[in-house]
């Protein structure tokens, strides 16, 4: 795509030139056009032909798409908060006439593009706003290319760096979480043993009849409670909080190991960028030179001036020639970033979703432990509930009176 040329928008050419069923075109962020199949995520640079083995445009198919990027694009753009629109900017663009020698257009390609930090994006008052890669969700391979100020001091934090923090402090959250689940635990063991504890107290030991017996299976249900909050106490542990303690012992090592990989390549852009500056100026100087001889031969102040032309002539060409090869290992560069980006912040997104899931799913394991406990304590106290429904007074009465009374003469009057 040229400086200062507005790319058709995204879908433009499957409402022209009818695709077969399934495909979708879209634009690459270097502006060319290609093609994905919705159903099988297949992408080609070639549009393909409602004819089975027959390409609709010539030319070698060359891939140079993320595969993590195939299946998630889709048309339409959405409307977004304005609060957000700086994180929105627009994805590196590619383009070796913007970073080309000068030329009478150079002042136009130049004002076609920004560069922060290395990194090469369409200017916003050249180009209209770019397709998101997955429209339809606020996803992390789509707000995150550009650097931030960090609030906590003057420098800048890369938008990457940001999803890492993220990351690793879902990693603490979850940590935490352990923690307070571990807690929970404690207190569970140290009830149980203070309820069977308590289980063993002779108060009131000595209570008869049937009140006796509702009264000892009172003792007995703490007994058995605490048999149930010890087993409770034993799932916790086994089936919350240390699942929550190993999932991904290894989570920070990985991390720090996608940290570097991009990192390496952001470093290796930046080398990039400034072999095209330290190029560009070269040729400035060879055309300065070219321009300066070409003065002197107009008003014929050397004899060797046609000679010295040629020379700086070649020069000034393979000053050029230098600054082209500069700018497409560049290209290639920003390009190899630009996919590793997408690809790492899609898998980034992937696992903050496999976290926030695996936690609700042992949250949800702890409340179903909490309702089984529930009601386990219930069905300890059942028993006690019967024996106080056959609590009888007067049949208590009678029975200890059977076994203790002592006559059922009673005193008369004494006579005379």
């Amino acid at each position: 795509m040229k400086p200062g040329m507005v790319p058709p928008p995204p879908g433009e050419e499957s409402q022209t030139v009818i695709l077969p069923p399934g495909w979708q075109s879209y634009l690459s962020p270097q502006g060319r056009r290609y093609y994905v199949n919705t159903t099988t995520n297949e992408t080609t640079w070639e549009r393909p032909s409602s004819s089975p083995g027959i390409s609709a445009s010539p030319g070698p198919h060359r891939s140079s798409l993320p595969p993590a990027v195939n299946g998630y694009h889709a048309s339409g753009t959405p409307a977004h908060p304005p609060e957000t629109a700086h994180m929105s900017v627009r994805k590196p663009t590619v383009d070796s006439q913007n970073l080309g020698p000068s030329s009478p257009g150079r002042k136009q390609n130049k004002e076609s593009t920004i560069t922060i930090n290395c990194v090469t994006f369409p200017h916003p008052d050249t180009m209209p706003e770019q397709q998101l890669l997955k429209p339809t969700e606020w996803s992390y391979c789509d707000y995150f290319w550009a650097d931030k100020k960090d609030p906590q001091g003057n420098g800048n934090v890369a938008g990457f760096e940001l999803l890492l923090q993220k990351q690793l402090k879902g990693k603490q959250m979850q940590k935490e979480m352990s923690e307070f689940i571990r807690e929970r635990i404690k207190i569970e063991e140290e009830y149980a043993k203070n309820l069977a504890k308590l289980s063993q107290n002779s108060l009131a030991a000595q209570e008869e009849g049937s009140l006796g017996e509702a009264w000892a299976q009172v003792k007995k249900s703490l007994a058995d409670e605490a048999e149930v909050h010890l087993k409770f106490s034993a799932k916790l542990h086994s089936e919350v909080e240390k699942p929550l303690m190993n999932f991904r012992e290894n989570f920070k090592k990985d991390l720090k190991k996608c940290d570097h990989h991009i990192a390496d390549l952001r470093k290796q852009l930046a080398s990039r960028y400034a072999s095209v500056e330290k190029a560009r100026k070269a040729l400035t100087e060879r055309q300065r030179d070219l321009e300066m001889k070409t003065q002197q031969l107009e008003i014929k102040l050397s004899n060797k001036t046609e000679e010295d032309i040629k020379k700086a002539r070649r020069k000034s060409t393979q000053a050029g020639d230098d600054l082209m090869r500069c700018v497409d290992l560049y290209n290639q560069a920003q390009s190899k970033w630009f996919e590793e980006m997408v690809t790492t912040t899609l898998e980034l997104e992937r696992l903050e979703v496999e976290r926030v899931e695996m936690i609700r799913q042992h949250l949800c394991q702890y409340t179903q432990l909490r309702h089984e406990t529930d009601m386990f304590n219930q069905s300890t106290v059942e028993p006690v509930d019967q024996l106080l429904r056959k609590v009888d007074p007067t049949k208590d009465r009678e029975l200890w009176v059977r076994e203790h009374k002592t006559g059922n003469i009673r005193p008369v009057d004494m006579e005379i």
